[in-house]
């Protein structure tokens, strides 16, 4: 029996890329800079029989017929925001994904847009590379104070709860607002007050964004939200791109309803308005919530151990339709 044949839309860590090669021939797309046009992902699909896709990879409909043949899809995701799971369980392709991994990862990238864009860091940066030195007492570059401000949370899971801690390390007032209000007991191991979401909004100088995109939660944030915010106040975004309406968003601060944003992520990622890309006072990067090297290893390993219990007709780590689970070498 031929080797199964794998494709790796973007390079992952070599160790786990080692193990992948022990068991099956590897096709891999070596441009990490860009995600891999739809045209190309479908001409290497055509090849596979398996698609190793990471989260910036949409596997439509489209992609998953391309390929009758296709057994597998092994994803570098932890939802299926990009995968249409529902297509790939009636063509009979088992998804897999990854545990909940990056908590901590995406706790950090969030405290760090919320730090840059309060007291200008990126902006700074750029400035000075360019030979602007105001001077270290100018207001040229003067923010705005972290350090016993109030951090309102929405959504208080893993990710939430993460930044609620690192809120707390710097002397913050914890806000938060969900669907289950944590326990008075709870609660208190984080000093955190319960809110409604329209009073997280009022009364919050961060707001940051944690819930997980759904229906209700496309477009959390509009208009009508926006102008719940403080003037003086930013807006943190490292859950999903669609929580937040991008065109109300530039709206809030060209209208300097708000004072600022921190995004990871955006609503027709990779592509961002170009209004938000000329606003001095939006810090932006590419989706890096869980770009440590560590950590990204250790995603890749959990992928392969995926592919592999695959090809070896065993039970993989985790699964988005285990109904679709079947022999498929």
């Amino acid at each position: 029996m031929s080797r199964p044949r794998v494709f790796v839309t973007q390079p992952i860590a070599e160790s786990a890329l080692a193990r992948l090669r022990a068991v099956a021939d590897v096709e891999i797309n070596e441009d990490s800079s860009q995600v891999l046009p739809k045209e190309k992902l479908i001409e290497a699909v055509k090849r596979a029989d398996i698609l190793l896709s990471l989260l910036h990879d949409t596997v439509d409909r489209e992609v998953l017929t391309a390929n009758p043949a296709l057994k597998a899809v092994s994803s570098m995701n932890i939802t299926a925001d990009r995968i249409d799971v529902a297509a790939a369980t009636e063509l009979g392709i088992p998804v897999t994904n990854i545990p909940a991994i990056v908590t901590e990862a995406t706790a950090d990238i969030c405290f760090g847009l919320l730090l840059a864009v309060a007291r200008n860091i990126a902006l700074g940066d750029k400035l000075f590379r360019r030979g602007i030195y105001p001077g270290s007492q100018s207001n040229h570059l003067a923010g705005y104070a972290v350090s016993g401000k109030t951090l309102g949370l929405v959504g208080f899971g893993r990710i939430g709860q993460a930044v609620a801690r690192r809120g707390r390390g710097f002397g913050m007032n914890v806000v938060y607002c969900d669907p289950r209000r944590l326990p008075a007991e709870e609660e208190a191991t984080f000093d955190a007050r319960y809110m409604s979401f329209e009073d997280v909004l009022r009364e919050a100088d961060f707001v940051s964004l944690h819930p997980q995109l759904s229906p209700e939660t496309r477009h959390l944030m509009s208009d009508a939200q926006f102008a719940l915010m403080k003037p003086s106040a930013f807006v943190i975004n490292t859950a999903r791109g669609p929580v937040i309406e991008e065109a109300a968003l530039v709206r809030a601060l060209k209208a300097k309803r708000i004072a600022g944003a921190g995004l990871d992520v955006y609503e027709f990622e990779p592509q961002v308005s170009p209004d938000l890309v000329a606003m001095p006072n939006v810090v932006l990067t590419p989706h890096l919530g869980s770009a440590v090297l560590e950590l990204r290893e250790g995603m890749a390993h959990v992928v392969v151990d995926n592919t592999i219990a695959l090809i070896e007709g065993k039970p993989p780590v985790s699964c988005l339709n285990p109904q679709a689970l079947r022999k498929l070498f």
